[in-house]
């Protein structure tokens, strides 16, 4: 799991850093819930990939793919939920206020991939 945890950790740094530049680009011309929605969408796609394919290595599937939006719908709502406490009552510039968010929604979304595109088997064997 250390390892998975690693390659999670790097893969994610890269679609997190993808999906800000989007979320900045994106506030140039919409409001900041509105960057932050079209933004995570476009993460969740290339995090399917980059976990399927790197951090996790399974095998792709149908039901992994339908199942894999739920991981990041828990996170989006929990990740926008602290981007208005942190915007609304902390105050904090809203280009800064994601990654808070982040912060707070990284190790939920690992456990939550992993449950999702790891067999049962494959995830109770390893601890």
């Amino acid at each position: 799991m250390f390892k998975q945890g690693v390659s999670f950790l790097l893969s994610g740094g890269f679609n997190t850093a993808a999906t800000f530049g989007l979320y900045w680009l994106l506030l140039l011309v919409v409001g900041y819930q509105a960057a932050y929605a079209i933004s995570f969408v476009a993460g969740i796609a290339l995090g399917y990939v980059l976990n399927t394919r790197f951090v996790f290595q399974t095998i792709h599937s149908w039901k992994k793919l339908a199942l894999y939006p739920l991981v990041y719908l828990i996170s989006y709502a929990v990740g926008a939920g602290v981007l208005a406490l942190a915007v609304a009552k902390l105050g904090i510039d809203e280009w800064l206020a994601p990654l808070i968010s982040a912060c707070v929604t990284l190790p939920l979304t690992f456990f939550l991939s992993r449950a999702v595109l790891l067999p049962r088997s494959s995830r109770t064997s390893e601890q």
